[in-house]
């Protein structure tokens, strides 16, 4: 990370990306889910450092949850690089037991898989699942490593470190976490489409 930031110091100037559209117009309903927008403190918006965002818990009329966020960053030059779950999930006092990558097939229609990564979390009685990804200049990206070479090697060819965070958590009813798995892939198939939408490419 220290070598990434010196690269972007020293290859600095403006950057003017914005989203395709504000993600305040972000969508409330999603298929068959519906979501209510939320809100971080203040405080951790200043910790993201995120120039564009959306938090929302969506539901189904079967009981089926999902919370997005989705951070957007104009640009990474002046230190504020995306922030992993890895290390701001346990500060909130979230145990990661478990950290792997997840494929998913985004329509019938394309066959091709793209990875995820998927953290699996608990808190005293409470348990998690996790599947969040790098959005950032065309590419989905499943490593916090791959994104930062990426970043020093976009600032240098296409002049942007614009980058977006993308990350779904859904509890663990009933002991359950492939249902609470597959209900969060479910919503990433439809969700994909809608990020191009706002994401720059």
């Amino acid at each position: 990370m220290i070598l990434t930031m010196v690269c972007l110091s020293y290859l600095s100037h403006g950057e003017n990306i914005q989203p395709k559209k504000p993600f305040s117009t972000f969508p409330m309903k999603i298929g068959e889910w519906t979501g209510e927008e939320q809100q971080f403190d203040k405080r951790i918006y200043d910790i993201l450092g995120v120039d564009d965002s959306a938090l929302v818990n969506y539901r189904t009329p079967d009981g089926r949850q999902a919370q997005l966020y989705v951070g957007f960053y104009q640009s990474q030059r002046e230190g504020d690089l995306i922030h992993s779950p890895k290390n701001c999930m346990p500060g909130a006092g979230w145990n990661i037991i478990e950290t792997s990558l997840e494929d998913l097939t985004v329509s019938k229609h394309n066959p091709e898989k793209i990875k995820l990564i998927k953290l699996v979390l608990i808190k005293g009685s409470q348990r998690q699942i996790v599947l969040y990804w790098f959005q950032s200049r065309g590419r989905i990206i499943a490593s916090e490593y791959t994104k930062l070479i990426y970043l020093v090697i976009d600032s240098i060819t296409k002049h942007r470190t614009d980058g977006s965070f993308v990350r779904l958590i859904a509890p663990v009813l009933g002991g359950d976490e492939e249902k609470a798995l597959k209900d969060l892939k479910d919503f990433a198939k439809l969700l994909m489409p809608i990020l191009q939408e706002y994401i720059p490419s």
